[in-house]
Order: structure tokens, then sequence, then C-alpha cells
């Protein structure tokens, strides 16, 4: 391990509830719990005026609210997301080439491979000008954990929580990790925590008193190996810039469980789409199409088909999504699916000349159209137009706001922005005409649009 605590772990506070509550200044200081809104849907995040009430992220939607009824509930926004991770990881590479994402909110940092730290005082003073810096362009604040490992630092981070810094200087590890908790350390879930338990074996110091012979006994040789390197603060995992991407995929929970069989192919070829979509838009194309099936009963069914080459062309994972979905037997309903495709590349390896000419065939049999997007989805008009509870809108005489809720024809609009006061709520028609979709305002004036 290093001498010096030089590499960071940043964390965002409550990420996409903090995000909504800077966007909405009717909603700061108050509970705001993000997520899916149906009876099947799950919270993403919840601020920390909610988790006082006990909400926390992966609940349950309908525990969610019986534990705090009377917080905002809101649809995630994850353009308007992206747009804020963005900013914070471009800060993060203007420290270093170094830069391991984990997600929209969280990456670590080597400070030392980019020249910016190789000391205490100077890890320091980068972690503080950092946080200022996310402060001032995003207007959200993080936490930051400095320590010699990556392990480490994510610990840190978690102990800096909300809005913190805190440093781990290297020789203290053990000290620091002992009277821990043994779910403190990276890969001990609820499971591993509970074998443990029974074990006698509940904080860090106990592990590594038991030694490393009896963690292989109880656990297995991999993961009593690594746990018993680990309680002793031993952590070689280098800082990697690009993670590789192994899978593309898409997938969808329904409130009630689909019976229909045309309905449930629909959605398949509307998933392959949306999948096909993410494919092209990371410059990706990929050999193994995979449907992912959760029927009725919570049994979950994966089945998948490899191609000859990679591709990213929309018509063929559709039909391979198709010839999937053949094999499986829905009928006592579906309540999840997904599409995604793996064994990517960069690349594809189709005929093209071939492709052209079938093209070329559907042209002439009148298919087709010369220059018709053959990627439009097929959809059915809705019988009224849908508003999202916490997404922007914007009414020609009132101006930007959001919805607060809708229903029996009617929605709700809160006309606030980021720079306003809290703003004032009215009410229309769902189909008035002065009433429209609109993109996030940046949180910072002069920032980013959000999408």
């Amino acid at each position: 391990m290093r001498s010096a605590p030089t590499i960071l772990h940043l964390d965002m506070d409550a990420f996409f509830a903090s995000a909504e509550q800077a966007s909405k200044p009717s909603l700061r200081g108050k509970a705001v719990v993000v997520g899916g809104l149906g009876p099947r849907g799950v919270v993403a995040t919840a601020s920390y005026e909610a988790r006082v009430f006990g909400v926390h992220s992966a609940m349950p939607m309908a525990q969610a609210r019986r534990l705090a009824p009377n917080a905002a509930y809101l649809v995630p926004r994850f353009g308007f997301y992206r747009s804020i991770s963005e900013q914070v990881m471009g800060l993060l590479r203007a420290l270093s080439p170094l830069v391991e994402p984990l997600s929209l909110d969280e990456a670590f940092v080597d400070l030392e491979a980019g020249g910016a730290a190789w000391d205490e005082e100077s890890a320091r003073l980068a972690a503080v000008k950092l946080r200022t810096d996310i402060r001032a362009v995003t207007g959200l604040t993080g936490s930051v954990g400095l320590a010699a490992s990556k392990m480490l630092a994510k610990i840190a981070s978690e102990q800096g929580k909300p809005d913190g810094l805190v440093v781990i200087d290297p020789g203290s590890e053990r000290a620091m990790l002992g009277p821990m908790s043994v779910r403190t350390l990276p890969g001990v879930g609820p499971a591993t925590g509970d074998h443990l338990r029974r074990a006698g074996i509940t904080t860090v110091e106990e592990i590594v008193e038991a030694g490393e012979d009896e963690l292989v006994r109880l656990l297995g040789k991999a993961h009593g190996h690594g746990l018993y390197a680990m309680a002793l603060a031993h952590d070689e995992r280098p800082v990697v810039a690009e993670r590789e991407t192994k899978s593309v995929s898409v997938e969808d929970t329904y409130d009630v469980d689909i019976h229909d069989r045309v309905r449930v192919g629909l959605e398949v070829q509307r998933l392959a789409d949306r999948c096909v979509r993410r494919l092209r838009e990371a410059g990706l194309s990929g050999r193994t199409i995979v449907l992912k099936v959760r029927r009725y009963d919570f049994s979950t069914l994966t089945r998948s088909e490899t191609l000859r080459g990679p591709t990213d062309d929309q018509a063929v994972v559709r039909e391979a999504a198709a010839r999937l979905l053949e094999a499986v037997d829905t009928t006592g309903g579906v309540r999840l699916l997904g599409v995604g495709v793996s064994g990517l590349a960069d690349y594809t390896q189709e005929d093209l000349f071939a492709q052209a000419a079938e093209e070329r065939a559907e042209v002439d049999a009148g298919v087709v159209e010369e220059g018709e997007d053959r990627s439009v989805e097929v959809r059915e008009e809705p019988a009224e137009r849908r508003w999202v509870a916490g997404h922007d809108v914007r009414h020609e005489e009132f101006g930007h706001g959001w919805v607060q809720g809708s229903g029996l024809g009617r929605v709700t609009v809160r006309f606030e922005t980021p720079d306003s006061g809290p703003g004032r709520v009215r009410t229309f028609r769902v189909e008035d005409p002065a009433l429209s979709v609109a993109e996030p305002l940046p949180l910072v004036s002069g920032g980013l649009a959000g999408v």
C-alpha cells in the first residue's frame, strides 16, 4: 500500500434526491423520495430528511409511503442526473487521468497519478478544492474519503456523510477498522454477515483474531482469503480509468402482470429497440442477445442466442429476441421483461453489400419508402397526454414548472425554478395546449442544461 492517502473516493450525497431539491425550491429541507411510483416500484434514492423515517434505497415504494406518507414522491429524471454527473466527472478528470467511475454519483481518483497530491497535506488541499468546485458548478454536495487504498477511501467517504471529508492516515488503518462491524468490509452482505455472526464474529478485529484458516473453513477459499486480507487493511487494487462494459441491457417492471401474449411480444420489441439505441450511443455492437422474463410467481428465466458476428442492427436484435420469447411460457403472466446484448465489440461484422441489397429489395417491393427511417418505434397513441410526477413542464403564460401530480383528466403544476423561491401551484386539463414538456433547467446559473 501507499505511504500517503492519495486515493480519493467521492460519493455525492443522496444524489438523485438532492438534485431534485436543488431544482425545486419548495422541496428544500423536506422529505423527498425518488423511484418507481407504481405498486411494484422501489426507492432509488431518499433525501436525508426522508431517511429519518427509515426510508432507504432499494426499499419497496409501498413501504416507503407507509413510513413517510407526507414525503414528495418523484419519478427519476436520468438525463438530468447524467448531465450533472458529467460535470462532476469533468472536475475529477481535471485532477487525474486515473478516474474510475462506479456509478453516476461515485468514483475513485488516483491523485498521485495526476500530480495533484503526493502527501497528506496536498491530498487534503485537493479534496477541499474539489468539494468547493462541485458546489460551485452543480450546487450540490459530495462526501470525500482519502486513504492509501480504494477500500479505505470508500470507508472514509461513508464516514464523512453527508458533506464531509475524512482522511485515514497510513499506519492507522488497523486501529480504525478493528471495532467496526464486519458489514463495513466490501463483499460482506446480510447473508455473509449472519454466517459470521453465528460463528461469533461481529467486528473486523474478531475476523483477524479468528485467523485465515477459520475464515476459509467458514466461507470457502476465495472469500475467506480475500476477507482476511481486507480485515488486515490489505488492498492493492489500482484505480482503473476505463471499466470494460460487458453488456448493454434494458428492462421494465410492470405494475400489473401482462397476460396477453401479443402485448408481451410488443414489449419485447420495444425493449429491443431501446437496447439497440443504447448500443449505438456507446458505439458498440454485440454477438449475444439475451432475453430476461420474470413471471407472475417471481421465477426468472434467461434465454440467449449467439450470432455469427457482432451487430447493432435493430431488426436483427428484434428477431433474435422474438425467437427467444417463443421458447418461454408466459401463460400465468409476466411482471418483468428485459433485453440485453453481450459479447460487445466496437465494430460490426455485417455483410454491408447484402444488407444494402435487402434494403433495396424492400424499397422495390414497396415495403418501405425511399428515405424512410426504418428504426421508428411503433406505438399506440395514448388516450390522453401523460404527465410524470417531478418532470419539467412549461406553460405559455406561467413559465417553467414541474408536475406535482395528475389524474382524472387534470394535472397539477408548481411553477418555480432553481433560482426562484417556492412557486405557486396551478391545475390544468391534461390536454391544455398551453402546457408542454420541458427540459430541466441548470441548477447553477451559467451551468449546462439538464439534457
